[in-house]
């Protein structure tokens, strides 16, 4: 249950549904850290639904260096501004990022 609560608090918008069907409590973060260069695991890993993105499926609006062209602008998805990087999420690769979030895809899931 305090994986969940965590979980919840890393996936900020998508704990009260705004993109998908996660559903969580969100908590404050405690392990915020910057983004990595050249990851991208948060727009390729979880699916999001505003943008008819599927999970593991990279973002349409990702650039070659694997950065968000929306970032910063009002059409940005409200769910993608409320993700932040940490360190449970992010890990120390990309991999593991990816790996993570695979995970936390499954896992909230409808039915699954």
């Amino acid at each position: 249950m305090i994986f969940l609560h965590r979980v919840g608090a890393l996936w900020g918008a998508w704990a009260k549904g705004l993109c998908d069907n996660v559903r969580m409590t969100q908590q404050p973060l405690t392990d915020t850290m910057a983004c990595r260069p050249g990851c991208g695991a948060c727009c390729i890993a979880p699916s999001i639904t505003s943008l008819g993105k599927a999970a593991g499926v990279p973002c349409r609006h990702l650039d070659a260096e694997l950065r968000c062209r929306l970032f910063g602008l009002p059409e940005r998805p409200s769910c993608c501004g409320g993700l932040q990087p940490s360190r449970e999420m992010c890990g120390e690769t990309r991999e593991q990022a990816l790996r993570w979030l695979s995970e936390l895809e499954v896992m909230t899931r409808p039915g699954g």
